[in-house]
Order: structure tokens, then sequence, then C-alpha cells
């Protein structure tokens, strides 16, 4: 698929995305969510790709949705507004962009968000199903939906209180306005602030680090269980699963590569490949 409005690059196992609308403050397109959606179901599907890595080109990150076309911007049964979202009444499969959520968190490959200017109401809830979020000093937030006469979308209201918590999620829900960097990290929504100059190379050790030192397996499941299983009722329902897929990946390769490169102090090599080697049992959410 040739994109318009982001572009992927594979090197050494990280794929990196770029929002590529640096004209526009790379400003959000139903075109842009269907091409996300296929570079992460892609990343899943390819076994060379470890990580997936997005950011933003020019100044932002995103500026939220292409409102170029006015007050009409948010309506889907206008042209204009079709063009930003599709028909949202078709579901995220057929023409609403929102695929990207289902594709983003469905996928078995880590993702990071490295915020190198504005993400604002799409350009921002767009990162909640990735795993890992860093931003530039100079990078401002906003749930600005309240202020637009919308509710959060995208998936938010599921994401964000189990990313910060209710408070924090009801706080900038609630007013809209945008906050800094500084404010993001102290409410958990980013790990770390970075200078711009940092932010590329920070966001690169921390892919490279996976890549290198972790079993593309074991990182699939890890980031599916904690995913689906930490708002679980008990830990009973927990132990089902992590007790199972343990058993099962201990008597496999990776595990005993890992053991045995810790051992010999070397690099692992790990031989298990998501794509023919998920354990028995996976995916586990549909029994």
């Amino acid at each position: 698929m040739a994109y318009q409005h982001i572009t992927s690059d594979l090197k050494d196992g990280v794929l990196e995305v770029v929002l590529n609308r640096p004209d526009k403050l790379n400003a959000y397109t139903a075109i842009m969510g269907e091409e996300l959606a296929d570079a992460f179901r892609r990343a899943d599907a390819d076994d060379e790709v470890r990580v997936v890595l997005v950011t933003g080109a020019g100044r932002a990150f995103c500026a939220g949705a292409d409102i170029s076309a006015g007050a009409d911007a948010f309506d889907t049964t206008s042209a204009a507004g079709s063009a930003s979202f599709g028909d949202v009444s078709k579901g995220p499969r057929q023409g609403s962009g929102g695929g990207f959520v289902e594709a983003i968190y469905e996928c078995r490959k880590p993702s990071i968000a490295a915020f190198n200017g504005a993400a604002v109401g799409v350009g921002l809830t767009l990162t909640l199903p990735m795993d890992i979020r860093i931003a530039a000093e100079g990078a401002r937030f906003g749930f600005v939906f309240a202020r637009r006469g919308l509710v959060p979308e995208a998936g938010s209201a599921w994401f964000l209180p189990r990313l910060v918590g209710l408070p924090q999620a009801l706080r900038w829900c609630l007013d809209g306005a945008l906050f800094p960097a500084s404010e993001a990290l102290a409410g958990g929504l980013v790990s770390e602030v970075v200078s711009a100059e940092e932010l590329l190379p920070r966001a690169r050790a921390i892919a490279r680090s996976i890549a290198d030192n972790t079993a593309p397996v074991s990182v699939a499941l890890t980031r599916q269980m904690l995913w689906r299983l930490s708002q679980a009722d008990s830990p009973a329902e927990v132990l089902k699963i992590d007790g199972r897929m343990a058993m099962t990946l201990g008597a496999g390769g990776d595990v005993k590569e890992g053991v045995a490169a810790f051992l010999e102090k070397r690099p692992p090599n790990f031989p298990g490949k998501v794509s023919a080697d998920m354990p028995r049992g996976y995916p586990w959410w549909g029994e």
C-alpha cells in the first residue's frame, strides 16, 4: 500500500512511522487513520518488525482532526466530515479510519509514541493504545473534545483511565484545556520528557533495547496480558492464564536460549517467531 499521509521505514527491526502532513501540523484525516491501521497490521504479520515507533513530521505530532473545512469538519454526513472521519455508522473497518485503534491494540509488536510537538484531540487519543509514550519538552497536549461539543473518541474513555487513573482522566477531559509536557509526565500520560534534540535518539534507544534483548513471542504475550488482564476481577483469573503460558514457554526454545545467553554472558538469539510460534491457548480471550 502506497501511503499518502504517513511514511514508514523499517530498519534493524524498528518500524518508524511518521505522520506526514507537516504543512497541516499533521492534522488527522480518514486516510491517515486507514494508513496507520494498515501499517500496524503489516507490522503484526512481519517477523522482521520488533517495535513500531510513531512520531510526527515537522514541528507537531498531530494537531487533531483536520478542520480546514470549518463548521462541517466533524459532520460525517457531509463531504468535509467524511474526509476526516468517514461514515462512523459503518464501523471501524469500513471507512471510518477508526480501525487504527483495533490495529494498534491487537498488534503483537510493542509501540512507542514520540511526541515531537503538539498532540491534540484525535492526535493524542490515537496514541493511547500504544505502549510507551515519551515527549519533547515543548510538546503540548489536549483532550479538547468538550470544547468542540464532542466526546472523547478512539476508545479513549476506556484507555485513558487505565493509563492515568479516573480522576486525572476526568480532570483533563472535562476541562479540555491544553497542558504542557511536564503535566503529562506528572499525570502519567508520558513516561519521560527529554529535549527536542534527544527525543528520537531516546525513542530509538528504547526500541533498540526491546529489539535486541527480548523474545518476540514473550513480548507479544506480555503486551496482551498486561492490557487485557490488568482489570481482571481477581488474580485467580490471571493465574489461570499466566501459569499456563509460563509452563508452555518454559519447555520451548526461547526460554532455553534466554537462560543460556544469560549464563554465557552473550546477546540472546531467540528462535521463536510471532507469526508461527504463539503458544497453545493464545488468544485466551476467545475462550
